[in-house]
């Protein structure tokens, strides 16, 4: 052996010996570090969830048919500079039917081969594919979808098929930890962990029913209809959707909460689709102003603008001005809160409704139908067009509160489609006056101050005059189809 290799050899015995001695440090520290210890723990049983869960994730590739120009297609020559130039006028392009294809992920929930995903994914799908992680391609049939919630189940044919466990999402905390799995560009069997960023949001304007659970675990393109899971190993959400401005994950994504998941579930594999609960009312949050106004506590309950005729609300007796603080025996905390918890009622059940009406609490049984197709007609709306700027209102000199006010006149009231209703005329609004503060428009038809009707613009400037300055004052307004409460500070 001569001196090169003698060294060579030295030098591998040192560094093996200084990475014996950095291991024996590592578990010297883990057995001194009691924080450390935890950390490990911790991260051999997130791997140990992800082992449990992720047979049941499955990988989903839809195909559907669509009619338009397909990205890389061959360039129709007659789209070639020179053809344009040369050959006028341009051959009109022809229409083609291309194929288009998506990915998305879903998790097997029944033996039977029932796979919970997002419509989105296999909305309007040719074809259906569900590749296993055991490498198994299975072709899958569409068993239902309900784009109000954004939520479909498939179904596959399969042998010793493994299920997810479904949790429950309304123990979930904000801070706690998550775990995210699913196909995003296509990467199968992709694991992002985070925490429950928000509970309950809505608003969002994915979908018509919104509940969703906020999570920065990473969501991307793909990952739509994969589990979100807590650290028992259960699914808690379906995933969504994201926030981002770039396309990418920006530390925002939505999920379904499992619970709404599984009655639209149960739905579906019925049926096929999803029976809903109607009321027969519009609602909207109470705002500081309209607290004010109402002289309750802005968490108090959901105030009613309208209610429908010969609608289940009506029939019960509840009215409009009705401020609801419990439905179904469950306090009332917002619009969209409520509007979820009558959904999922099913229609013919008698629920409890207890209402604040000028005061007092009522209480009422209201008898829940299903939800008709045509919501609008169901609950009265005029039908009327909504007056835009162009729209003709004749000037008028009386002004208050930075609004100018007129009489309505049966042709203005049919052009403005306020036929048969009483109440006085928005023709102006100032800037930054009080009425703009409060969200009141041009064309808007102010029916009533403080829930008593309003006629003549006499009548409105005598129950303004009533109202103490620094006061709130309540309006019944309508612009459109429908009514709605504004509070409005009288300076």
């Amino acid at each position: 052996m001569n001196a090169l290799q003698l060294h060579t050899r030295l030098g591998r015995l040192a560094l093996t010996a200084i990475l014996l001695a950095f291991s024996a440090g590592v578990a010297l520290a883990a057995e001194q570090s009691p924080g450390l210890e935890m950390l490990l723990a911790q991260s051999k049983a997130r791997a140990a969830v992800v082992k449990t869960i992720s047979p049941s994730v499955v990988h989903i590739a839809v195909e559907k048919t669509v009619q338009g120009q397909a990205h890389g297609d061959a360039p129709d020559m007659f789209d070639d500079e020179f053809f344009r130039r040369f050959f006028q006028p341009r051959m009109p392009s022809q229409p083609r039917e291309f194929h288009q294809r998506g990915l998305g992920s879903g998790s097997i929930v029944d033996r039977k081969g029932l796979i919970l995903t997002n419509n989105h994914v296999v909305e309007s799908a040719d074809k259906i594919t569900v590749k296993l992680p055991d490498g198994r391609e299975l072709p899958a049939k569409l068993i239902g979808a309900d784009p109000a919630t954004d939520l479909a189940v498939v179904k596959v044919d399969g042998d010793n098929l493994p299920v997810a466990t479904l949790g429950n999402s309304d123990d979930l905390e904000v801070g706690e930890s998550v775990i995210a799995i699913g196909n995003p560009f296509g990467l199968e069997q992709t694991v992002t962990a985070g925490i429950v960023s928000a509970k309950g949001r809505s608003q969002v304007g994915l979908t018509d029913y919104e509940d969703f659970i906020q999570t920065d675990a990473s969501i991307n393109p793909g990952n739509s209809g994969g589990p979100l899971v807590n650290l028992k190993g259960e699914i808690v959400g379906v995933n969504t959707a994201i926030y981002s401005r770039s396309g990418g994950n920006q530390g925002i994504g939505f999920a379904i909460p499992i619970n709404m998941a599984r009655s639209i579930m149960k739905d579906l594999i019925a049926s096929g689709k999803v029976t809903r609960g109607f009321l027969g009312v519009v609602i909207q949050d109470v705002t500081q102003e309209l607290a004010s106004a109402l002289g309750v506590d802005v968490n108090g309950g959901v105030l009613i603008s309208n209610v429908g005729r010969d609608t289940p609300a009506a029939e019960a007796g509840v009215r409009q001005g009705d401020l609801i603080v419990s439905f179904n025996n469950r306090p009332t905390k917002s619009s969209n809160a409520l509007r979820n918890a009558v959904a999922a009622i099913k229609p013919g059940t008698a629920v409890p409704v207890e209402v604040l009406r000028e005061g007092k609490k009522m209480q009422f049984k209201v008898t829940v139908r299903e939800q008709p197709e045509d919501m609008r007609a169901a609950i009265g709306g005029s039908g009327g067009e909504r007056p835009g700027r162009g729209t003709p209102v004749p000037p008028q000199p009386e002004s208050v509160l930075g609004m100018e006010l007129q009489a309505l006149t049966d042709d203005v009231g049919e052009q403005l489609g306020y036929k048969g209703l009483t109440g006085v005329l928005v023709s102006q609004v100032a800037p930054n006056s009080p009425a703009a503060d409060a969200g009141l428009q041009r064309g808007a038809l102010i029916m009533e101050v403080n829930q008593r009707p309003v006629r003549t613009v006499a009548e409105f400037l005598a129950a303004v005059k009533n109202v103490k300055p620094g006061q709130h004052i309540l309006l019944l307004v309508r612009l459109g189809d429908f009514n709605r409460f504004l509070g409005i500070k009288k300076p």
